[in-house]
């Protein structure tokens, strides 16, 4: 086994031969109870949202935006993105994620659990569901008796720059 494999494991997405890399740290996180990990080098911190002020002509998907020690820090909603059942409220902690200078919070139903995971608990995103394809779900995670979607970050930020959905 070289350095790569040791530093970068990867699994192969379903339907496109692609091969994926794959973090050994992870955050996990909680909307609309479903379980989703986001690749803890592209997190920054976590937040609890005091105020979230809405932006004329943002997409749906944007709640708004909040000031987080004097930056300003775009909000997204993933559960409109990802097909989830959304509650009268929105999540009450953000998880601020980066990726080169782009960053965006993502807001999270409970504050988040840091866990180290192994290559065996990945395995492909699947292709065909319910609500359509989820561009930025790259892989399934499964640890112990709960699975959840791998939140690809580079993709998100992209959506959320152009505003359209990358179907």
């Amino acid at each position: 086994m070289d350095q790569a494999d040791i530093s970068t494991p990867s699994v192969e997405n379903a339907g496109t031969g692609a091969r994926l890399d794959i973090p050994s740290r992870v955050c996990l996180v909680s909307l609309s109870d479903e379980l989703f990990a986001i690749d803890l080098r592209n997190v920054r911190e976590v937040f609890e949202v005091e105020s979230i002020t809405p932006v004329p002509g943002m997409p749906a998907a944007l709640a708004g935006v909040a000031n987080l020690r004097g930056t300003v820090i775009p909000l997204v909603d993933l559960r409109l993105l990802l097909g989830l059942p959304t509650s009268g409220s929105l999540p009450r902690f953000a998880v601020v994620t980066r990726h080169g200078g782009q960053q965006v919070g993502v807001l999270v139903d409970r504050v988040p659990e840091i866990r180290t995971v192994q290559t065996d608990e990945f395995l492909p995103a699947p292709t065909n569901t319910a609500t359509g394809p989820k561009p930025f779900v790259t892989a399934v995670l499964r640890i112990e008796d709960r699975i959840g979607g791998v939140v690809e970050v580079p993709t998100l930020l992209a959506y959320v720059e152009t505003g359209e959905r990358h179907n």
